[in-house]
């Protein structure tokens, strides 16, 4: 991630002729401002923040995710398979799934005989997944595309499924990126979302965020040698929409029958919903 200083937002000059700090302060005057973690950004600058996190943890992501979870996001990623079950024939979508890990799993359940699209903000991560491709010998059945959730540069009502595991917290606009899942499935298509979430469990949530202030952004350091992105994943996690929240949004985006599981106590959950 870009070791940038927290933005300023700059004074007006106090003289009749505008200098480059005035036309700055004038095109800001009416930005939208979002969450980047604890911070807030210009929403137009959000994007290249959250590429810059990826694009430095990209060679060390899959090893960190095993790391920063013990383990167990394999174990919520096969749970995420299991509610899917995905069938030979059907087209998948799965965003923010650079590294390859949600798409490998649906290739290996249907017997390669799916089609998957993954799609990413950063490219850096694509070339991983598709690195990862190679070495595990698929070769077919995998399309990797560059592109914004908010944004899909896919064709509407064309796949039977999009899932996205740990990227909604990331985008700048959830609700955009949740009408653009609905729009490019077709009638009858199932969405399913798995994302850290709220711990239910007061025991577990204390001893979660002693893991998550201390541990996690020492292991980016050490590991990923970037322990900055990993402050940023943490307030990201807790910046995200609760459980029941996220319901109604998902809802609010035209998608019906919307239900979550917990996993893990509520350290993740999975939202599940289908365009009807």
């Amino acid at each position: 991630m870009t070791k940038a200083k927290a933005e300023q937002r700059p004074r007006r000059g106090g003289t009749g002729t505008a200098g480059p700090s005035d036309g700055k302060a004038e095109r800001e005057a009416g930005a939208e401002r979002v969450a980047f973690g604890e911070r807030e950004v210009d929403a137009r600058d959000k994007p290249g923040l959250v590429r810059d996190v990826f694009r430095s943890v990209a060679g060390r992501y899959d090893l960190m995710n095993d790391l920063m979870s013990l383990g167990i996001h394999r174990l919520w990623k096969d749970a995420m398979l299991d509610r899917l079950r995905p069938r030979a024939g059907e087209a998948f979508l799965d965003v923010a799934g650079g590294t390859g890990d949600i798409a490998f799993r649906i290739l290996d359940r249907t017997g390669g005989a799916a089609s998957v699209t993954v799609l990413d903000l950063t490219e850096d991560m694509l070339q991983v997944g598709r690195d990862r491709a190679v070495d595990s010998g698929r070769l077919g059945g995998l399309d990797w595309v560059c592109g914004d959730a908010e944004a899909l540069p896919l064709p509407d009502g064309t796949f039977d499924a999009y899932t996205i595991a740990f990227g909604l917290r990331n985008v700048t606009h959830i609700d955009r990126a949740l009408a653009e899942a609905r729009r490019v499935l077709k009638p009858g298509g199932r969405f399913l979302c798995l994302e850290f979430s709220r711990v239910v469990l007061p025991v577990l949530d204390r001893a979660y965020d002693l893991w998550s202030d201390n541990v996690l952004p020492r292991l980016g350091g050490v590991v990923a040698r970037d322990r900055e992105s990993y402050v940023y994943l943490v307030e990201s996690i807790r910046r995200f929409p609760p459980q029941d929240e996220l319901v109604e949004r998902i809802r609010a985006a035209g998608l019906e029958q919307v239900r979550y599981a917990n996993l893990s106590g509520g350290i993740a959950a999975l939202h599940s919903a289908w365009r009807i």
